[in-house]
């Protein structure tokens, strides 16, 4: 069944699936992000990340839609989008250059709780106390996972924090520019700034990649990060944000097995009993806006 003459609850049902591939590939992408960024600067990964991100999609979708697949309807909405995703991916770049993959995966679970925040003064999406609870609750995990203060805690984890923030506002503003705009012209311009605006830096910081191995990474880097981004515009245009939002967890189980793969990360008991309590709540926002609708 087409997916756009889908009943609502099948239309979920696909949203969800989307989100939770789209949170598989991200894990992938944050692997090789990490190892790269031993040797390489964060903002060197995150252009290229952006860049190849664009000349990929682009290869995908103007040979049959050609340059209007880039006409967006609501420009000013896609430049804020693209700006914040920059701001997402230069923040958790570099803050998991310091901190194991899945700890930094962790603590972006906290995008859906905020998504859940901003999605009623922004999107007009009802909010209720028990979703106020289960927000208030997820960030009591988050707490856990960073641990301000404790001897664990790491200043790079502030950095991941930014990044999940900023995620959320992309995604609030994917939501907001679904019904002007298709997938394909979404994830087209979700690299805009971060190929183009970090070019400027590129003289003062390049390194030239020292193996093909290398150049794979940073190859992988941007054809994941694409796919995923058309996933989440994918699952956006089909249901609303504070419900498939916290099906993005999937990526934490994921990139467990990344970091310990690549790294031999394995988690603590803090992080997962805080990652734990962060689905949790985002379950119960999911569960909540479910019941309601």
């Amino acid at each position: 069944m087409n997916e756009t003459i889908a009943p609502p609850d099948r239309r979920i049902l696909i949203a969800i699936l989307w989100m939770c591939f789209a949170g598989m590939l991200f894990s992938f992408m944050g692997g090789f992000a990490k190892l790269l960024g031993v040797t390489y600067s964060s903002v060197q990964v995150s252009w290229a990340r952006a860049f190849i991100h664009l000349v990929f999609l682009a290869a995908v979708f103007m040979p049959s839609g050609g340059i209007a697949v880039l006409r967006s309807r609501r420009p000013k909405l896609q430049l804020a989008r693209a700006a914040t995703l920059t701001t997402s991916n230069l923040c958790f770049f570099y803050g998991v250059t310091f901190i194991p993959l899945a700890k930094a995966s962790a603590v972006s679970l906290a995008s859906p709780l905020i998504v859940a925040l901003l999605a009623w003064p922004l999107l007009g999406e009802r909010t209720t106390k028990l979703r106020v609870a289960a927000v208030v609750t997820g960030f009591i995990g988050v707490l856990l996972v960073i641990r301000p203060g404790g001897a664990l805690f790491h200043w790079a984890s502030l950095f991941i924090l930014v990044s999940a923030t900023s995620y959320a506002i992309y995604q609030i503003l994917t939501r907001m520019v679904a019904p002007f705009d298709p997938p394909a012209t979404s994830a087209l311009w979700a690299p805009l700034i971060g190929a183009i605006g970090l070019m400027v830096f590129m003289p003062f910081i390049w390194e030239t990649p020292r193996s093909l191995g290398d150049a794979a990474m940073f190859l992988a880097c941007g054809t994941l990060g694409a796919t995923g981004h058309y996933c989440v515009a994918r699952a956006l245009s089909l249901a609303p944000a504070n419900i498939i939002s916290p099906f993005q967890y999937v990526q934490l189980l994921s990139a467990t097995g990344v970091g310990w793969v690549l790294f031999d990360h394995l988690p603590d008991a803090g992080t997962w009993v805080g990652a734990s309590i962060i689905i949790g709540s985002g379950l119960v926002l999911g569960w909540a806006q479910s019941r309601s609708k």
